[in-house]
């Protein structure tokens, strides 16, 4: 057996094979703290929250299954559209303390926006990780998602 320690990731950082890299390093980001590559839990429960948030929404509105299930699916894509094209948040990353970024420093927009929804809310694109943790939406869209 070795004597030598064995480095474990902090909080939701990923595992990685080369200790010289870790998800962010091409883009200048930090291996931890603030502006460092948020790690896929977070990811997902912002996701969860986002949408219990729209479900509870279309409840409050809609009071059939049906009517509720198709405005939950249309709410949660505007809501994810719009307040990361204009914020970098939405209602659940705020929560978690994350957001999106251009990694070109540029604001999200309307039309990347929209791009980086679409894909998200085709699911498979955002089970599809880089190096980076980058959802293929976020590599259609030049974004990657950050711890504040």
């Amino acid at each position: 057996m070795s004597n030598q320690a064995v480095r474990k990731p902090a909080g939701d950082s990923p595992r990685r094979a080369d200790p010289d890299s870790y998800p962010g390093k091409q883009f200048g980001l930090p291996e931890e703290g603030p502006r460092s590559v948020s790690g896929v839990g977070r990811r997902l429960g912002a996701l969860v929250i986002d949408w219990l948030a729209c479900l509870a929404i279309s409840l409050a509105i809609f009071h059939t299954p049906q009517a509720t299930q198709l405005s939950t699916y249309i709410l949660f894509g505007v809501e994810i559209w719009l307040l990361t094209a204009l914020t970098g948040y939405t209602l659940g990353k705020r929560v978690l303390g994350i957001r999106v970024v251009r990694v070109d420093g540029k604001p999200v927009g309307l039309g990347m926006g929209l791009l980086r929804t679409v894909l998200l809310l085709l699911v498979v694109p955002a089970l599809v990780f880089d190096k980076d943790l980058r959802g293929l939406h976020d590599r259609a869209a030049r974004t990657i998602v950050i711890r504040n």
